[in-house]
């Protein structure tokens, strides 16, 4: 069969790649393009980290020559044009890059499905040219972490030696001078979060296990930093200290507010997940438009005519409205013979019954209100929608 992939292949696969691999050769592009001043430890210029993330414009950024013909140039294209992979303001990017190049912590704030881990993801991959030392934050997430932990083999077997002390990826951050990625750092408990407060400040980790030796303080290699990230809206975050917020720089995320951006955006990434799944992606570009608009209407409270909409209690972010694309997507390439217009209802009833059961009330009004006025207007996509009002009961 044609669809069955051989072993090697199996194993070569994976389903989602880092940051750092999806772009390694735009990473390396700019290293030779870009040979300004760049911080201490930094794979990148910050010129050149901004470029990274929002792209060249468009414009065919060319190779100097004498730059091909050096080591880092062996292999690169004579230009290349640089993908955007971030949308949002410019100048946030700039002021995220400006706090990492002075070596202080960045918190990312915003809604779920902001694109806060996407971010911190691509600034850590261009900063240190990997974003793997990453902390995700929980309710069970210990002080260990942060910190370091124990072979308790060789801890056993040689009491508290340097070999027998492991790295928590903070640490290892420290050791090297990179970007340590903290995810969720507000679901972490307030005495936990609260271990980073000495290392944002002092620049250094105390091992009390190892007082006396040259290794029972371990000092932080110019380059380190953290980038944080937290949903404040979300439930079971725990507040953070005074003292933890004044050692982060704080930039907000906010929804795209252009709608043709973030259909474009909707359409672009539910593309890539439906072809790595081996299929075309075939759902109608008016399809699309009606799910963002949908989207959009229940975020804001109110419609782009200006009737006003009940928002629901569950955030109606661009990564939802992705995930309900990609569904459209699968289901046109694997079940085929249906009209993808008509799952919109169902997926979004998905969507909005998460938390409160209020929220389906609320989608039903929508659906009584802005849905039905379209389809007064002869919008015939509106209309179908209108007609399938009864599948959200």
């Amino acid at each position: 069969m044609e669809h069955v992939h051989s072993t090697e292949a199996a194993e070569d696969a994976a389903q989602v790649l880092s940051a750092e691999q999806r772009h390694a050769e735009e990473l390396a592009f700019l290293a030779a393009y870009d040979d300004g001043a760049r911080p201490p430890g930094w794979a990148l210029t910050p010129r050149a980290v901004v470029t990274f993330i929002q792209g060249s414009d468009g414009e065919a950024l060319p190779l100097p020559a004498d730059r091909r013909a050096g080591p880092a140039g062996m292999g690169l294209p004579a230009s290349m044009t640089i993908a955007p992979k971030f949308v949002g303001e410019r100048s946030l990017v700039e002021r995220c890059v400006v706090t990492l190049a002075g070596e202080r912590g960045l918190l990312l704030v915003g809604e779920p499905g902001t694109a806060k881990s996407m971010l911190s993801e691509l600034l850590a991959a261009a900063v240190s040219g990997t974003s793997a030392l990453t902390v995700q934050g929980t309710a069970g997430t210990t002080e260990d972490a942060f910190r370091y932990g124990w072979n308790y083999a060789l801890l056993l077997a040689q009491g508290p030696t340097p070999q027998a002390l492991v790295d928590s990826p903070v640490l290892t951050a420290m050791r090297t001078g990179r970007v340590v990625r903290i995810e969720e750092v507000t679901r972490c408990l307030p005495e936990v979060q609260d271990a980073l407060v000495s290392i944002l400040s002092d620049r250094r980790m105390n091992v009390p296990e190892l007082a006396g030796s040259d290794d029972g303080l371990i000092r932080a290699v110019p380059g380190f930093t953290v980038i944080a990230t937290a949903n404040l809206r979300d439930r079971g975050v725990s507040e953070m200290s005074s003292a933890l917020k004044r050692r982060f720089n704080f930039e907000t995320i906010h929804p795209i507010a252009d709608a043709d951006t973030e259909t474009d955006l909707v359409r672009r990434q539910a593309t890539a997940a439906v072809q790595r799944a081996g299929t075309a992606y075939t759902v109608d570009d008016a399809v699309l438009d009606a799910l963002v608009t949908v989207f959009r209407d229940l975020r804001s409270g109110r419609s782009g005519e200006g009737w006003d909409v009940e928002r629901p209690g569950t955030v109606m972010s661009t990564a939802e409205a992705v995930q309900v694309a990609v569904s459209l997507g699968l289901a046109a390439a694997y079940l085929p013979g249906g009209d993808p217009l008509d799952l919109v209802p169902g997926h979004l009833l998905g969507v909005v019954r998460k938390d409160d059961q209020n929220d389906h009330a609320r989608l039903l009004g929508y659906w009584d209100g802005p849905v039905r006025r379209r389809a007064e207007d002869g919008s015939a996509m509106w209309r179908r929608l209108w007609d399938l009002r009864e599948s959200l009961r």
